[in-house]
């Protein structure tokens, strides 16, 4: 075993990157996302090329399919108040950003071979969704099913956000979901063998505006009455709970102690190991081209490594849920929107909760190994699937995070990245059956919670599907509500 370093900002050795390619993950994006290599102050610089050799001499790959990830800004470590004092004309929409296109997969990298021809079950997309519903029908013993992922696992929204994991809801299907989500996470090691780093430190609420006060005491209520022990607290005991924070402009705050953050890149790669320990094919590189129907059901799903006859189609593709849908002439209501994330340098442990102020969708905690990471929303956000990163974000960030914590503003930003929210007209998500299409799932329109929600979510899904027993959960987030104009709005959005 080799002890040599490839990446010494992460301590990744040559032994790590041999691991990564043994148990299947061979494409530089993958090994990163495996091993940590490239993540640290260097962003790459000095170990891509080390990786990327390592990859060709273990022949994982073909050489044209080694293609590196790009690294983007800050190129260089900066300070958080650098970047707040950025010139940059907030009145106008982002647009852009580095880089814009990141699903333009190289050819290279399509497995070799053919799909099945045949399975029970096809899933859309290799995310934390589609990986936890494969893993829960395993666990019913459906074992006959392919998920399909258009890129890497984790190239999607569930490798990009901040792992905030909590129950402070507005409606009471997400606040029981949460619930349930995040206790099936304490297990998740025992069950699946990965240590996906749970810590519950809490979350914190901040709200500037009335109404947004108003909203977070009426929820406060609605929590209690389902067992979540949310309470309303003064300024004064926000700052007791985090020393810093200014608490500026904040009327009050609601917090509940049992919310928390868990790792999302290791929580992913446990429900894919899991599958495929119990035979499940996971298909990555692998693009769904199309459809075959009759008589009002999908019979085959074409990609561009061939067809696959189905009894059930499953369409879990997060933000390029609708444009799978078109596919079959099925109109989805939602529409994608990029949030963009960033990390600092690690610190030591000084922030037990997540932070966010509703009002402006900024959020922020800390992570075991100790970087900040946070995000905000921007309410001049275009639709579209866009997943480059813009200096407007981190100069927008900067500011709010340094007005509620002046302190953190010498820390140094290392890395920023963007991910897409697969938002809905009323914050909810799309489940159950297509209408016309009785056999095509939908389960998609997380708005930004879907990875919190998937352990309860799969979970349900997977009675359901193998169980042939009716569960509101299926036709209250049905896609006929849109048409019938049943919604039920959820206000608990950050961003």
């Amino acid at each position: 075993m080799s002890k040599a370093l490839v990446c010494s900002c992460e301590d990744v050795t040559v032994s790590d990157v041999k691991h990564a390619v043994s148990r299947g993950f061979c494409d530089v994006e993958s090994v990163k996302r495996y091993t940590g290599f490239g993540t640290g102050i260097c962003q790459g610089k000095n170990c891509l090329s080390a990786v990327a050799s390592l990859l060709e001499r273990e022949k994982a790959l073909k050489a044209d399919a080694v293609v590196p990830f790009t690294p983007r800004p800050p190129l260089y470590p900066t300070e958080l108040r650098v970047l707040a004092s950025a010139p940059v004309d907030e009145s106008q929409p982002p647009v852009g950003g580095v880089p814009q296109e990141l699903e333009h997969f190289a050819s290279a990298l399509r497995p070799e071979g053919s799909v099945p021809a045949k399975a029970k079950v096809v899933i859309i997309g290799g995310g934390i969704m589609g990986l936890a519903l494969a893993y829960n029908l395993a666990l019913r013993g459906e074992t006959d099913v392919v998920v399909l992922e258009r890129g890497y696992l984790c190239a999607g929204a569930s490798g990009r956000n901040g792992g905030g994991v909590r129950m402070q809801w507005g409606t009471p299907a997400l606040i029981e979901l949460a619930k349930r989500s995040i206790d099936l996470m304490k297990d998740f090691a025992r069950d699946l063998g990965v240590n996906v780093w749970l810590r519950q430190g809490g979350y914190i609420f901040l709200a500037k505006r009335k109404d947004v006060a108003e909203r977070l005491e009426r929820n406060a209520v609605l929590h209690n009455k389902y067992g979540v022990p949310t309470r309303i607290i003064t300024p004064d005991a926000a700052r007791d709970i985090v020393p810093g924070l200014t608490m500026k402009d904040c009327l009050t705050a609601a917090y509940n102690p049992e919310d928390g953050v868990i790792f999302p890149w290791a929580f992913l790669w446990g429900y894919a190991q899991g599958c495929q320990k119990r035979g499940i094919k996971v298909e990555t590189y692998t693009q769904v081209t199309g459809f075959e129907t009759s008589n009002g059901q999908v019979r085959k799903v074409k990609t561009d490594r061939g067809d696959i006859a189905c009894d059930t189609v499953v369409l879990a593709a997060g933000a390029w849920s609708p444009e799978v849908a078109k596919l079959v002439g099925v109109q989805l209501p939602n529409e994608p929107h990029r949030h963009e994330i960033l990390s600092t340098e690690p610190l030591k442990p000084f922030l037990a909760p997540l932070v966010s102020v509703l009002d402006t969708g900024l959020y922020f905690s800390q992570s075991m190994r100790g970087e900040i990471v946070g995000g905000m929303g921007d309410p001049l956000e275009p639709s579209g699937l866009n997943m480059g990163s813009t200096l407007r974000f981190v100069k927008r960030f900067a500011e709010a995070l340094i007005e509620q914590m002046p302190q953190v503003g010498s820390v140094k930003v290392l890395r920023q990245w963007a991910g897409c929210y697969d938002v809905t007209p009323d914050n909810n998500p799309v489940l159950g059956r297509t209408p016309g299409l009785d056999n095509l799932l939908q389960m998609s329109g997380f708005v930004g919670h879907g990875f919190m929600m998937a352990p309860a979510v799969a979970e349900r899904m997977a009675q359901w599907m193998t169980r042939n027993e009716s569960d509101e959960l299926f036709t209250r987030f049905n896609l006929r509500r849109f048409a019938e104009g049943k919604l039920e709005r959820e206000d608990m959005i950050i961003g």
